[in-house]
């Protein structure tokens, strides 16, 4: 059995997503139908549209889904039709990983987020006689309806709208779990975030509720850096106006930042930042490096001065524990996510996408009519 559904399709590298009609597989027992409300588009996807990603298209993605429960698979028990949810990254629930509270380095985590489909081989999604790659993420939500799994679904309090939740997913706990939990900036240290992007500025966030004393942006667009402000950095870099970031940053920053996080993972970035990273500093990266990029840095001088460079992904978050947190400081006033949020109607991911690209909003989040 399926069901129709509308999707953004992706139809070859780099090409603009198409809005067409695909057939949805019914829940299997383990599996979650949830109509989407709302959904993030993260740099992730643009880098899976580009054909950074080992699955074939067309295929639907979106991975910040959020909407409401439409019907549950008989093994399903986490959550009830007509529960809100938020959707984030699939994990086995069953490796060392996840079971030590580290679900983001879950062995399985390339077969249950990346190669676009089920792990075993099926895949949720067609039209006709061809198979659309589907499961990204564990949900494909860039679509009307996706499916999901109790690992990757999350239930949602009444309070906080769809278009706020949805970012929770992924980009804002990567951004603000990288600073919270991967790092965990200690109270006065210094912090160096390069890009100022919805990942950088919710590392801001999480800077300002780590209590940093000094809180480094660089970013090329004017409106990013002022926001970046606003949001409690206490110094912006423009990297067109100072091209010398080393120099740049260490006119701040003399002895060195204690923390950096780097959201671009341009390899000329990373080498830059390695000669601004005090002793034993730590280098946490969360961008998307060309392939083959070195590691940065010179090893004598990481031995030296006892410095640190680690991958982070999703933030370090175990979601049912740190999306909730978040929620939380979300109702505080401590976690602002409005600001960074802009709304587009889903029929206009083409267009919103080149807002974004363009720095005309920080995070573009597609709503669909209930």
């Amino acid at each position: 059995m399926s069901m129709q559904v509308t999707a953004a399709v992706a139809r070859a590298p780099g090409e603009d997503f198409t809005l067409e009609t695909v057939e949805l597989d019914d829940p299997r027992p383990d599996e979650i139908l949830v109509r989407i409300a709302a959904v993030g588009v993260c740099h992730t996807d643009l880098v899976a549209r580009a054909g950074a990603m080992p699955f074939s298209m067309p295929a639907v993605l979106g991975h910040e889904g959020a909407g409401v429960v439409e019907k549950v698979g008989a093994a399903v028990t986490k959550v009830a039709v007509g529960d809100r949810v938020a959707l984030t990254f699939r994990s086995c629930g069953r490796c060392d990983r996840c079971m030590s509270g580290d679900p983001a380095y879950c062995y399985s985590m390339p077969a249950l987020n990346y190669i676009g489909m089920r792990p075993d081989g099926t895949k949720a999604l067609r039209q006709g006689e061809t198979a659309v790659s589907s499961n990204f993420f564990g949900q494909s939500s860039f679509a009307t309806y996706c499916l999901a799994y109790e690992r990757n679904t999350l239930k949602l309090p009444d309070d906080i709208p769809f278009e706020i939740a949805a970012p929770l997913g992924c980009g804002v706990q990567t951004g603000a779990g990288g600073v919270m939990l991967a790092l965990a900036c200690s109270k006065g240290s210094s912090l160096l975030i390069t890009g100022g992007g919805a990942v950088g500025l919710s590392a801001v966030m999480g800077a300002v509720i780590r209590e940093c004393r000094t809180i480094i942006v660089v970013e090329p667009h004017a409106a990013r850096r002022a926001l970046a402000m606003e949001l409690g950095a206490t110094h912006v870099i423009d990297p067109a106006a100072s091209p010398d970031l080393t120099a740049a940053v260490r006119a701040i920053a003399a002895q060195g930042v204690d923390y950096a996080f780097d959201t671009t993972g341009r390899g000329d970035t990373l080498t830059a930042i390695m000669g601004v990273l005090a002793p034993k500093g730590v280098l946490g990266i969360v961008g998307i490096p060309a392939p083959g990029t070195p590691m940065p840095g010179d090893l004598g001088v990481l031995l030296t001065f006892g410095q640190t460079v680690r991958g982070i992904i999703e933030g370090d978050s175990d979601p049912d524990v740190f999306i909730l947190d978040l929620i939380n400081l979300w109702r505080e006033g401590r976690l602002p996510l409005e600001k960074l949020v802009r709304a587009f109607p889903f029929d206009q991911i083409n267009t919103a996408i080149d807002a974004q690209h363009h720095g005309d909003c920080v995070k573009v989040v597609l709503t669909l009519p209930a």
